[in-house]
């Protein structure tokens, strides 16, 4: 492509912006590509675009010729360099099911490894290209770092009747050490059924000031129609859940459940969590409510700290029972947002501690796109 036509990361941004249905995976490759095809002709000409070098320079550019590049990510358009004198093929097209394979190695690695120049330098080898400089390397990441935002701050348009709310603790190095850090994760549901992620952010921790302004920008994207928030019984949160959206909220009940046995003594576990599990597997809220009215005197004798809390959860453990029966299974719990965390989980476990908040980020954003393929 000529040099107007050499597409720069905050242009890629735009054009995916402006696209509603826009690829972001494929078009990260295309611009991927296309970085490395111009550094590997600037390394044999001995000069780059419009640079004046006449002590190195070999040859001179002559347009570029189009060509088609079928990919596992669809069909990307080429554009190699024509040269005065000799003639330029890269090599990333020979042959092409090696080179297609490392290349789209070369955008995993970058996603999910924090992007370390050493990394996606010894991947690019693989490609048989000569060696990568640092700083193309950094320009190449940033530019996928960029694109990765353009995910994270779609438009979101029509209703989300549900939405799942939680915080996943992951270690990022700072100036004086390690810390703990929390990605913030919403999970919600279209109402054409499709399920995605709809927001990822880190912060400091948990707090309520910091979820109050996660959640203030879900709404300025344009989050609406909510007719049930899941999430755990975390304070902060809660509280910028009522601030914020003012939607009726569900208490999670596996964390719930979990966080009553463990007030309960070992012998008694087994009945109590029995008990507590019927409640959420009644046929209508009234016979819920029935049940727990009877798990809570159960529950005087052996457990009556028990028996309080779950006394005093009644409205916020049953607010599923609202909405439609076929739904309750998935609104109950935040267990539709675990398959999430631990996917997250999985990629976050060979990082160990991430050396930015970037990074972090970059990792999430990165699975964005199976999480949007289903449908419920």
């Amino acid at each position: 492509m000529a040099e107007g036509q050499r597409m720069t990361a905050a242009q890629v941004v735009d054009k995916l912006m402006s696209s509603e249905h826009a690829d972001v995976l494929r078009e990260s490759v295309a611009w991927l590509v296309a970085e490395l095809i111009e550094a590997e002709v600037t390394e044999q000409i001995g000069a780059a675009h419009g640079e004046r070098a006449p002590e190195r320079r070999t040859t001179q550019r002559n347009g570029y010729r189009p060509r088609q590049w079928d990919t596992r990510v669809g069909t990307i358009e080429l554009a190699i360099p024509k040269l005065r004198q000799g003639s330029f093929m890269p090599s990333i097209l020979e042959p092409r099911r090696r080179a297609e394979q490392a290349l789209v190695a070369v955008v995993q690695e970058a996603y999910v490894n924090g992007v370390s120049t050493r990394k996606v330098d010894r991947l690019v080898e693989q490609l048989g290209l000569h060696s990568m400089s640092k700083d193309q390397v950094s320009r190449l990441c940033r530019g996928l770092d960029a694109q990765v935002a353009v995910f994270r701050e779609r438009p979101l348009e029509g209703a989300y009747p549900y939405l799942w709310l939680d915080g996943k603790v992951e270690r990022v190095r700072e100036a004086g050490g390690v810390r703990q850090k929390c990605l913030a994760i919403a999970y919600g549901v279209h109402e054409t059924g499709r399920r995605e992620v709809l927001g990822l952010e880190v912060g400091e921790g948990e707090t309520e000031s910091f979820w109050r302004e996660f959640l203030r920008s879900l709404r300025a994207r344009g989050l609406s129609g909510i007719r049930l928030c899941v999430s755990d019984a975390h304070e902060g949160l809660k509280n910028a859940i009522a601030q914020v959206l003012g939607a009726p909220w569900q208490r999670c009940c596996v964390h719930f459940q979990r966080d009553m046995l463990g007030h309960v003594a070992k012998p008694h576990q087994p009945l109590a969590s029995g008990a507590i599990r019927g409640i959420f597997t009644a046929t209508s809220g009234a016979e819920a409510r029935e049940r727990l009215a009877a798990v809570t005197d159960q529950l005087q004798g052996v457990a009556p700290k028990d028996a309080r809390l779950l006394e005093d959860a009644e409205a916020d453990l049953l607010a599923f029972y609202a909405l439609p029966p076929e739904h309750w299974s998935k609104l109950r719990s935040t267990n539709p947002l675990e398959r999430v965390n631990r996917e997250i989980g999985r990629h976050s476990d060979v990082v160990g501690i991430f050396p930015n908040d970037a990074a972090r980020i970059r990792l999430a954003g990165a699975l964005n796109d199976e999480w949007l393929v289903a449908r419920r």
